[in-house]
């Protein structure tokens, strides 16, 4: 079902007017004043005007220097509606620049901001989601959504967000679960996952997708997705229409058939067919991927066996003008066409 998108329009009782600006270096310092007005109005003002402001890099920098983090914080629990929605777009803003998000992170903002996931108001959670992404892009980012306890919280609110906020939450999964694991497997991601691969929104499918992928880079991940039967999911989702979730699925599948077991249950959920047909495709921007699952497949009696008929498909891949889907296929075919020493043959 299609949900309305999340506004950003200020409510309609709210004086939109920006706070008049000072002349030349005394600007900042006067709105950083005034953001610790008893006015609300003044507040408001303030706010409306330092985000046209900190657009500019610059701008961002002497912030920072002047201390306008800790004032942010601050208004981030304001009891009204706009100052939280504009502390939050200053902040989203901010972090589009690498000083920003070098600020919010010493500043310890992450952690200030993880009181608004149940705020009442949409555009803040979209917000502080933006925000939550754009730090987890970086590893100390990371390391401080991880720091924050966020990933139990995060991995529940995949189940009852918007799907416009779901999006951003997949995105910050992405990055920290490359980085550690274990408390997204313990609060169930992989379950919750699990059900995001069938949802009607491609973006979705293709960002499950991909956590999973990360998820399934970890040895402890590789077990947990066998375990929840998700591997017959990623099949089926490898002939889905769209080439972004198609890529990502074959990664999932490409670690997750790493292990005996997700050799085994790739098989059994007869994964050969189709992930020959993006091989086969040329254009296809899981070719290489799925060579890569096959290959692993192919170290299996059964799937050696399927694939010695099909060997002309990854010789046609020698021919690819990507070297890595050069080298993928010389593999996967020195693979398929190995054969066990017999006694005989060693005298």
């Amino acid at each position: 079902m299609a949900q309305p998108r999340i506004s950003a329009y200020l409510p309609p009782d709210i004086d939109p007017t920006k706070a008049p600006l000072a002349f030349g270096r005394r600007a900042l310092p006067k709105l950083n004043e005034e953001l610790q007005s008893p006015e609300l109005l003044t507040q408001q003002r303030a706010l409306m005007a330092l985000c046209d402001l900190v657009h500019d890099p610059e701008k961002v920098y002497q912030a920072i220097a002047l201390g306008f983090l800790d004032n942010l914080k601050t208004l981030l629990v304001h009891h009204d509606q706009t100052v939280r929605q504009k502390t939050t777009e200053v902040l989203s803003v901010m972090a589009l620049h690498s000083i920003g998000r070098q600020g919010l992170i010493q500043s310890g903002v992450i952690s200030a901001l993880t009181g608004l996931l149940d705020d009442p108001v949409d555009i803040c959670r979209k917000n502080i989601h933006q925000i939550f992404d754009m730090m987890a892009k970086l590893p100390e980012g990371a390391a401080g959504v991880l720091r924050a306890n966020l990933i139990p919280p995060l991995v529940l609110k995949l189940k009852t967000e918007l799907d416009e906020i779901q999006e951003l939450i997949l995105d910050t999964l992405s990055n920290c679960l490359h980085v550690e694991v274990s408390e997204a497997l313990a609060a169930g991601v992989v379950t919750v996952l699990k059900e995001k691969l069938s949802h009607p929104s491609t973006a979705t499918r293709s960002k499950a997708a991909w956590v999973l992928l990360e998820i399934s880079s970890h040895a402890e991940g590789k077990i947990a997705v066998c375990k929840e039967g998700v591997i017959p999911l990623l099949v089926s989702l490898l002939e889905d229409t769209q080439p972004e979730v198609q890529v990502n699925t074959t990664g999932a599948l490409m670690f997750a058939a790493v292990t005996p077991q997700g050799r085994s249950s790739a098989m059994g959920a007869e994964a050969i067919s189709p992930l020959l047909k993006l091989v086969a495709e040329e254009t296809s921007k899981a070719r290489l991927n799925a060579i890569k699952t096959l290959t692993l497949l192919a170290e299996l009696p059964e799937g050696r066996q399927t694939l010695l008929d099909h060997r002309d498909t990854f010789q046609r891949c020698l021919d690819d003008p990507s070297e890595a889907v050069q080298r993928a296929a010389q593999i996967a075919i020195t693979v398929i066409e190995w054969k066990p020493l017999c006694s005989r043959d060693l005298f």
